[in-house]
């Protein structure tokens, strides 16, 4: 069967959520664990609107969670905390899998969206890469967090997580 474009989306989606899932219940860590939920609620959402494109039906404009504020949040408290889980190399390259997996749905619909005719259809595929670009920078941050906790801790400044500048936290010993 030939799968359109909102099919093969639907399905990338549905596959990230799945893998979030996967990669949730198999952590003890809260902060992480809260975190890859977030981002399986995420690809819900997108599934959700590329389901509604692939039946011609009205796109929902809906607002996504503003990821960087509530990743932020968590990563500030297990900082406080002064959370540190240890990880070991698999558990980083499921992690790194999944940074490779937004990339891809990244540059996928970016592409696609140059492609499609009608504005609100292509306005909904820059909007869903443009959040795959933030999961992207989330998973980056959390990648070096699971490589090197103790570290992370140490150096925390969630880069980029605040749609593309540096921010320089501002903690006191």
């Amino acid at each position: 069967m030939n799968m359109n474009v909102y099919e093969y989306a639907m399905k990338v989606e549905k596959e990230g959520e799945a893998y979030y899932r996967d990669l949730a219940s198999k952590t003890n860590d809260i902060g992480l664990k809260s975190i890859l939920t977030m981002l399986a609620d995420e690809e819900v959402k997108h599934y959700i609107v590329f389901d509604k494109m692939n039946k011609n039906q009205t796109i929902p404009s809906q607002k996504g969670a503003d990821i960087f504020a509530n990743a932020k949040t968590i990563f500030q408290k297990m900082k406080d905390e002064n959370q540190t889980s240890t990880f070991n190399d698999d558990q980083v390259s499921f992690y790194r899998a999944a940074l490779q997996s937004e990339e891809n749905s990244y540059k996928f619909y970016t592409e696609k969206a140059l492609m499609l005719e009608d504005a609100s259809q292509r306005e909904a595929f820059l909007r869903i890469a443009e959040e795959e670009r933030q999961h992207m920078v989330l998973l980056e941050n959390l990648v070096e967090y699971i490589s090197s906790p103790s570290h992370w801790i140490e150096n925390a400044e969630f880069n980029n997580m605040d749609g593309g500048k540096t921010v320089q936290g501002q903690y006191v010993n």
